[in-house]
């Protein structure tokens, strides 16, 4: 064994992280909780290739060491990272080994430096496959093909050189006029907690460590405000907002960002109530907790010193900053007592010990790891099981190969940038990407003319595109309507200092979703319901397709549209996605993650409310215009009632069985979800919500075939929270209902009886 118990492979990551410690100057430690240098400022590039900036150099001669660097690869409008002076997938590993280089051959202990990498839906880097948005991915309802897509994006950002992804998957869409609703898989804790796992699994097959974004509750702030404080007490967030934090951290997260929001009065940052004695101790994280970026430099506003803001992030529980600048202060903070050495010395151990179960000692530089052969196909896969049929008059779709002329029209029609979302680097000029007229001239037969206009901007009040889409329409045999939102950024819009985009109505950047674009009316813009309502006019049938981030808000369109599909942000190839369903080469398989508003007015319109029997409003119904878990298929399919292998049980032995029978009585195949949900009727802790999902299975029926889907319930799935805010079985009346969405549902009544 090695005098350097550290460098030494065999022995435990406990001795190994201890043994490095007392190796550690106060300075040394406080450079391994550093991570303030944005990466793209790491290097420059040169005619023959890249060089390290001084800059970089400085910033390791100054504290021994770095902890982590953030976005080296990172490509945006933001960062203003492009083509001509970043990094693309040719150069990724090289840049990374130089990084990793400088740090390990310049500093005296020769401890590597985490490469953290943004990964909202694909490694947000040159290069990068870019997957659909999160809210998308919730719509598949397949944790299955998530795991494989994570995997695949994974396996390419460690070819790549990076080490840690930072992905979002704990906050919910309660409030749908966030603008960071894309980024959530949807509005309910059990969705999100199926994927959050599915995610950790893939990641973690690739050698990559997931640091899940954000904790806790950001989806649930006032108003859908952006980084705005929450009203949530406890128990809300114990029973909605923890349940993807769980399921990370149990299959093996390594770590959470804290969030902006505040909570309690304090920001998430700061507070060691939420990142101490809930995150370490009820949910128990053994990993590590970030800083949003810019995070601990607000606290200047509670604390009045900078050093005191690093100091109460420290001792709240935070291990590891992000852009700031008050951790590299750290010492000053020790000196002050401000902050207890040993403290200081917890949050490099947690960052060390990632350090060593990565094995970067053993193999800090790039390993040879084996790349997907066809990275876009499983980002396609996920489009295609995303697109949701929301409504439909039965006769439309999919479309006839008798069609002749079809009208391609809508600002969302022709646009790759409008289908990415946020948080997406610039894409290679040239690439094989697919818009939604694209592919609808690829799938059309070589016999039907497709004609296209954009008809309207996608917001903004010109109308003057109007008259020829509406011409192309009447003369057409059917008219696709492509609408929506987008989140794409350029390089003239304005960003804050953590890289929101800054849009206003005085600066509204063509923009409707995206963090730092909230919106207070959900309706879609008034130039694209004119020309919904002038395409509508001319009598031809209408085919509707929302590529959107963000739920919004629609009105009947039964007299104005014969179908109405979501795609989501689909993707740079989710165009041949939308045009497969419309075609009938793929059958509409998506699920809605989140309740379709009938108008902003009407909110929170989330599925799992309390349930106080309100009866509505006066003016208009409190009802969503399309229930959680909806989504229709080009077939029928009748669903039995539920039937349970025991109508009561104790609180101790809550197994049992619900069996449901599902047939489809159409004449095309479907891939059916059905859907299992928990209502309690009596007892608990705490009033009921109207229903919980708590399982769901997808059934392949051909026309006429009938199958069983079977629920195997245990604590796990009747569990609910108690008094003191932990898991348990509670005795009393249930309803377990099982359909295909929250809106329609057949139940069937279990007792469960107090433990003898």
């Amino acid at each position: 064994m090695t005098d350097q118990l550290y460098r030494d492979p065999t022995a435990p990551v406990a001795e190994r992280v201890r043994d490095l410690l007392g190796r550690m100057t106060l300075t040394e430690k406080v450079g391994q909780v550093n991570q303030r240098m944005y990466g793209w400022h790491a290097y420059e590039r040169t005619d023959s290739g890249h060089r390290l900036t001084d800059a970089f150099r400085a910033e390791v001669a100054a504290y021994g060491g770095m902890g982590a660097l953030y976005g080296l690869q990172r490509a945006d409008a933001w960062s203003g990272v492009g083509f001509a002076d970043g990094i693309t997938a040719a150069d990724g590993a090289r840049v990374a080994d130089a990084v990793q280089r400088h740090v390990v051959e310049n500093t005296r202990l020769g401890i590597p430096v985490l490469l953290v990498e943004e990964v909202p839906h694909g490694h947000q880097a040159l290069d990068g496959t870019v997957l659909p948005v999160n809210l998308a991915v919730g719509a598949t309802w397949d944790p299955g093909l998530y795991e494989a897509a994570a995997a695949a994006v994974g396996a390419e950002m460690r070819a790549r050189g990076g080490h840690v992804a930072l992905v979002s998957a704990l906050d919910l869409v309660r409030d749908p006029r966030w603008g960071r609703a894309e980024e959530c898989f949807g509005e309910d804790p059990y969705l999100a907690a199926r994927l959050t796992e599915a995610l950790v699994r893939g990641m973690r097959t690739a050698d990559v460590a997931v640091v899940l974004k954000h904790f806790a509750g950001q989806g649930a702030t006032v108003g859908g405000r952006n980084s705005a404080a929450t009203e949530l007490g406890a128990r809300e967030l114990h029973e909605i907002h923890l349940a993807a934090a769980r399921a990370g951290i149990r299959a093996g997260a390594a770590g959470v960002m804290a969030a902006y929001n505040e909570f309690d009065g304090l920001p998430c940052v700061a507070s060691r109530p939420l990142l101490t004695e809930l995150l370490r101790g009820w949910l128990e994280l053994d990993g590590i907790v970030m800083a949003d970026g810019g995070a601990i430099d607000r606290l200047v506003r509670l604390t009045g010193d900078p050093v005191a803001a690093g100091a109460l992030a420290l001792n709240a529980g935070c291990d590891l900053s992000l852009w700031d600048a008050c951790f590299p202060r750290l010492a000053e903070a020790v000196a002050r007592g401000l902050v207890a050495e040993r403290t200081l010395d917890t949050a490099v151990a947690r960052v060390l010990a990632l350090k060593f179960r990565l094995g970067l000692f053993e193999q800090p530089y790039v390993p040879a790891v084996d790349r997907p052969s066809d990275p876009h196909e499983l980002s396609e896969r996920v489009a295609r099981a995303s697109i949701t049929l929301l409504a439909h008059d039965g006769g439309v779709l999919p479309l006839a190969p008798s069609t002749r002329r079809i009208a391609v029209l809508g600002p969302n029609a022709d646009s790759v940038a409008q289908q990415i979302g946020d948080y997406t680097a610039p894409q290679r000029p040239g690439s094989d990407h697919v818009t939604v007229l694209d592919g609808i001239r690829s799938a059309a037969p070589p016999d039907t003319e497709v004609t296209y206009a954009p008809g309207c901007e996608l917001v903004g009040g010109d109308l003057s595109g109007v008259p020829e889409a509406v011409a192309l329409a009447g003369s057409a045999d059917i008219a696709v309507l492509v609408l929506g939102g987008s989140s794409a950024r350029s390089g003239d819009t304005t960003f804050d200092t953590n890289g929101a985009a800054v849009v206003s109505s005085a600066n509204p950047a063509g923009m409707t979703c995206g963090e730092g674009v909230d919106l207070a009316e959900l309706s879609l813009p008034g130039g694209q319901v004119a020309l919904l309502d002038a395409v509508a006019a001319t009598g031809v049938p209408v085919v509707v397709v929302l590529v959107q981030g963000r739920p919004h808000a629609l009105p009947d369109l039964s007299e104005k549209a014969a179908a109405v599909l979501s795609a989501w942000y689909p993707g740079p190839w989710g165009g041949r996605a939308v045009a497969d369903v419309l075609f009938g080469a793929a059958g509409p398989e998506g699920r809605l993650p989140v309740s379709i508003p009938r108008s902003a007015a009407q909110l929170p319109v989330f599925y799992n409310a309390k349930d106080h029997r309100y009866r509505g409003y006066v003016d208009q119904p409190a009802t969503a215009r399309y229930a959680f878990g909806h989504g229709l298929s080009y077939t029928t399919v009748a669903y039995a009632p539920p039937r349970l292998s025991r109508a009561r049980v104790t609180a101790d032995d809550p197994t049992l069985s619900c069996r449901v029978t599902v047939r489809n009585t159409g004449e095309r195949p479907v891939r059916e979800t059905a859907q299992l949900y928990v209502r309690r009727l009596s007892g608990g802790s705490s009033w009921p919500r109207v229903r919980e999902l708590r399982g769901f299975a997808r059934l392949d029926l051909r026309p006429g075939e009938e199958a069983e889907a079977v629920f195997a319930i245990d604590a796990d799935t009747l569990a609910s929270v108690t008094r003191d805010l932990g898991l348990a079985v509670e005795p009393g009346e249930l309803l377990l209902e099982t359909g295909p969405s929250s809106g329609e549902t057949q139940g069937a009544r279990l007792v469960v009886e107090q433990s003898s």
